[in-house]
């Protein structure tokens, strides 16, 4: 009001004055002209400001409020004046166009700002602290594999949202975005939704029937020895069959030892075990997946998987099936949709080695994005577990020996303590797998693989009795895994212990035959030989003297000093060595080694390497 009234005042001297000399008007004009527009501008930017300090001020959010609407239980307002008079007059109408002003430039700016979600969440009303959420949804769905990748690596980053807010995220992203916080280390497992309610088991019936009726609904023919006897040995109709079965087939590879009637009632565990190692064997079949999936295997299998928390060879055995089922792409989405991502991003991060590998590697074979391998039974990758951003510049690969195992060969040493209290100490400490504490640590830029293959120095202990296995089929066998999942693309170096490094030795010689493994050899760097019995070994002499107590493995048969199949494989390794790229190290034993409580010896001495 005093700015108008200002205003007049100066318009009525301007016109009421008498008029001066014509220069000296002319200066005063235009001083009464800058007086009177300085005084315009200063005044309205002035009140401009005010009024939009005001505003953000009226504009300002209770977060706090904003989380009680989350939960639906108040709707909260600014209150207002009730004096009417400060309604009217000029100020309030100027204010009001203000503020209608200023509220369409805001409207115009949310909308530029949203349209991204020109598509898929054109739809979706949108509140305004939450269009970060949904950009991120929008930009993991683009066409750029870049940008979805940056989406995923955001998502897994964020730390202040709130619960809602992963929740959005766990109920739309697609299958890709996923799995992808699934295989990123620092995501928070409130992106993943508990799984879907699991069917009622039938009527009278158990997990161990329902696993034999799924085994029984697989395809019977064209299989190979070894899963018609895991079959066989779950398909029995009764527990003291499957007794004589197992003390038959197990021990000497006959039928029916008359003892075995005795046994009894065979544990309802036991038999679950054999259905899982059967379904392991039955999951190696692409189309036998398929069954397996249609019959409602996915669902049984996550009912044992909660059941038996409390056994690690149970669940290790799901994830082996669950980890074969996911090489094949088809299947993916009905992986996910039965819920067995959150479980596996959970078991990723779990502290147990073993336990955090069979996730990874299922997680790797559902990772379409990010990883073009494919893990089959029996290929672990150590590191990187997660998606990194670390180009990755050679291949470590750790074989095993005789009675080994991809994860337990490769620990420090046994430690009086229970191995499960010392997981979660220091792993500068100790370790029960140094390639993963301590190799990945100093050396990130490598990816480390440990392969894993059954072995037994007798046929007693034979997990299958027909699986009897040639050095000649396992390197066969280890040499089409490890190509397929991209060994050969960038340099190797193998590490072997035992048996594993003749095993090493026969991959080279049958990679060098074939020219679509020629990678594999180009791509060699070295090879580690741990007590690796180039000429036989001791152990072997020592089961042919007592072989009708062993009954000696065909591996340890296989290990003789005498044997001719090792002396052509020794010759031709040195051979072929001869001119290629890479260096050999070996080590040898200098200590006796225990096997079992009773049989001591040098099961590799310094005369055979």
């Amino acid at each position: 009001m005093s700015l108008a009234a200002y205003c007049v005042i100066c318009c009525r001297r301007m016109g009421t004055s008498t008029p001066p000399p014509k220069s000296s008007t002319y200066w005063r004009d235009i001083r009464n002209i800058i007086k009177f527009t300085g005084s315009l501008i200063l005044g309205g930017s002035l009140f401009i400001t005010y009024e939009v300090l005001a505003l953000k001020k009226s504009l300002t959010l209770d977060t706090q409020v904003i989380e009680r609407e989350k939960m639906k239980s108040y709707i909260y307002v600014h209150t207002v004046s009730l004096d009417k008079t400060e309604n009217h007059g000029i100020t309030y109408q100027a204010r009001k166009e203000l503020h209608k002003a200023v509220r369409k430039v805001l409207a115009t700016s949310a909308r530029i700002f949203r349209g991204p979600f020109a598509d898929t969440f054109s739809t979706v009303d949108i509140e305004d602290h939450d269009c970060a959420v949904w950009l991120l949804l929008r930009k993991s769905r683009s066409d750029d594999r870049a940008a979805r990748l940056q989406a995923v690596q955001e998502m897994s980053e964020a730390r202040h949202w709130h619960d809602y807010q992963y929740r959005i995220i766990a109920q739309a992203c697609d299958m890709r975005t996923l799995t992808g916080l699934a295989r990123s280390k620092d995501s928070d497992l409130r992106f993943f939704l508990r799984p879907p309610p699991l069917p009622s088991l039938k009527e009278d019936s158990s997990t161990e029937e329902e696993l034999r009726h799924l085994l029984a609904s697989l395809p019977q023919t064209d299989l190979d020895e070894c899963i018609q006897c895991f079959t066989a040995l779950a398909l029995s109709e009764s527990s003291q069959s499957l007794a004589a079965q197992k003390g038959g087939l197990w021990c000497f590879g006959g039928n029916g030892l008359p003892y075995a009637e005795s046994f009894g009632e065979v544990p309802s565990a036991t038999v679950e075990m054999f259905c899982l190692e059967a379904l392991v064997k039955h999951s190696e079949i692409p189309t036998h997946c398929d069954k397996i999936e249609a019959n409602g295997g996915l669902q049984l299998l996550q009912r044992l998987y909660q059941l038996h928390k409390d056994c690690p060879k149970v669940q290790r055995n799901i994830m082996r099936i669950l980890g074969n089922m996911a090489l094949n792409e088809h299947l993916h989405s009905t992986i996910v949709r039965s819920g067995w991502v959150s479980i596996l991003a959970e078991a990723i991060k779990s502290q147990h080695i073993m336990e955090a590998s069979h996730a990874a590697r299922t997680l790797a074979n559902l990772d379409r994005e990010t990883v073009p391998d494919k893990y089959h039974d029996g290929v672990y990758v150590l590191h990187p577990q997660y998606r990194t951003s670390q180009p990755i510049k050679a291949d470590v690969l750790f074989i095993h020996g005789l009675m080994g195992a991809a994860f337990k060969t490769w620990r420090q040493q046994d430690n009086d303590q229970d191995l499960t209290e010392k997981v979660s100490e220091d792993e500068t400490k100790y370790t029960t797998c140094w390639p993963k504490s301590w190799l990945a640590r100093d050396c990130p830029a490598l990816r480390i693989i440990s392969v894993e293959y059954d072995t037994s120095l007798s046929d007693w202990r034979a997990r299958c009795p027909t699986e009897r296995k040639s050095i000649a089929f396992r390197s066969n066998e280890l040499l089409r895994k490890l190509r397929a999942a991209g060994v050969g693309d960038r340099p190797v170096v193998w590490v072997s212990h035992s048996m594993g490094g003749l095993l090493v030795k026969k991959m080279l010689l049958e990679a060098s035959k074939r020219p679509e493994m020629n990678t594999i050899i180009n791509n060699t760097r070295g090879i580690i030989f741990y007590s690796v019995p180039h000429h036989g070994s001791h152990l072997a002499e020592y089961s042919v003297n007592i072989r009708y107590l062993l009954f000696p493995s065909l591996e340890v048969k296989e290990l003789s000093k005498d044997s001719p199949a090792l002396k052509t494989l020794q010759d031709d390794f040195l051979e072929f060595a001869k001119d290629k790229n890479f260096q050999v190290l070996s080590f040898v034993e200098t200590l006796p080694t225990y096997i079992g409580s009773m049989i001591k010896l040098h099961v590799v001495p310094l005369d055979s390497i």
